[in-house]
């Protein structure tokens, strides 16, 4: 069922996406709002408290839908899984954005791609230099398709496995939109409800993500040059502020070949006092706090889209092999 699942959740999502500023997603953004400002009290022990009424009730209230249908029909099952699936996973969640910044590119109109990205981010791109501007496109384009379709194809396959539905798709997506919701309102009122709460939410959403990310920098490697991307997952990784970025963005880097990293990283508003240049030059010809690679050009993001998708491909048949190997056994 999982195969299926995901396969049909995929389709529907590119026939019929989401469109910007759903009811799902200001729905989302009202449940997270409701429960900081209901179960947050300043303490340490309110952080856990509001962490999972916002993330665990969703995914357990999801499997016991699941349960309870899966009683009366499998086929009914089958369609909440996709349901869900739908919403929780798919690339058009964030490649309208993607789509734009490249066409105005193309049309050579950077101011509007410099405004795109930062409505896309929420981050100041009006002095970011050609260079820069495709680089933080690559580089958000890749956290953002790890986050909505690997991230998500993992854990709902994992839990689905175990009997749980698609709790893990609805538990990996609400600990990953709760961790960038109280980090953006950190940035936006300038200290959250409580500090503790931010931090323990990007905790625990960087353990839920530990073996998606480097499921997905294997992925990048197998389906690109494999070499290059190893190497570049070993050397550079740690220039990236939070870990598991850090190893999507290196393997991604040696995979397709361009230069990643630099001043500002994926999630991190760029400081306007700096010249946003990846660095100085060194003797090797490689950019002080970046890695290896050609300097990011327009090609590169028909490449990244050419290393997401084969990615997929593969995933895919892994999982149509395990599915086969279990119905076989």
């Amino acid at each position: 069922m999982s195969f299926f699942s995901v396969l049909f959740a995929l389709l529907i999502e590119q026939l019929k996406p989401l469109r910007r500023g759903n009811m799902v997603h200001e729905a989302l953004m009202g449940w997270v709002r409701w429960t900081g400002r209901n179960f947050d009290a300043g303490k340490d022990v309110h952080a856990w408290v509001v962490w999972m009424v916002t993330a665990l009730l969703p995914a357990l209230a999801t499997w016991l839908i699941f349960y309870a249908i899966a009683q009366f029909s499998i086929l009914l099952a089958f369609v909440w899984n996709v349901l869900v699936l739908y919403l929780t996973l798919g690339f058009r969640q964030f490649s309208h954005y993607f789509t734009d910044i490249r066409d105005a590119l193309e049309r050579g109109d950077e101011v509007e791609a410099r405004r795109l990205l930062a409505e896309w981010r929420h981050l100041d791109a009006s002095e970011l230099p050609r260079t820069e501007l495709l680089r933080h496109v690559i580089e958000h384009s890749l956290i953002a398709a790890h986050r909505h379709v690997f991230g998500v194809f993992f854990w709902f396959v994992l839990l689905s496995t175990l009997g749980f539905g698609p709790a893990g798709a609805v538990l990996y997506r609400m600990a990953e939109f709760s961790s960038r919701y109280w980090a953006y309102r950190s940035r936006t009122i300038g200290v959250p409800t409580n500090a503790r709460l931010m931090e323990l939410a990007q905790r625990l959403f960087g353990w839920l993500d530990h073996v998606p990310a480097r499921l997905t920098a294997c992925g990048f490697a197998i389906v690109g040059n494999f070499e290059e991307a190893v190497d570049s997952w070993r050397r550079y990784a740690a220039l990236w502020r939070f870990s598991n970025d850090g190893i999507i963005l290196s393997a991604a880097s040696g995979a397709v070949g361009v230069r990643l990293g630099g001043s500002a990283a994926p999630g991190i508003t760029p400081d306007r006092t700096k010249s946003f240049e990846a660095g100085a030059v060194s003797d090797a010809g490689e950019a002080e706090g970046s890695t290896g690679g050609m300097v990011p050009e327009l090609g590169h993001l028909r490449s990244i889209v050419g290393l997401v998708w084969r990615s997929v491909v593969l995933w895919m048949l892994l999982l149509a092999l395990l599915s086969l190997a279990n119905l076989i056994g």
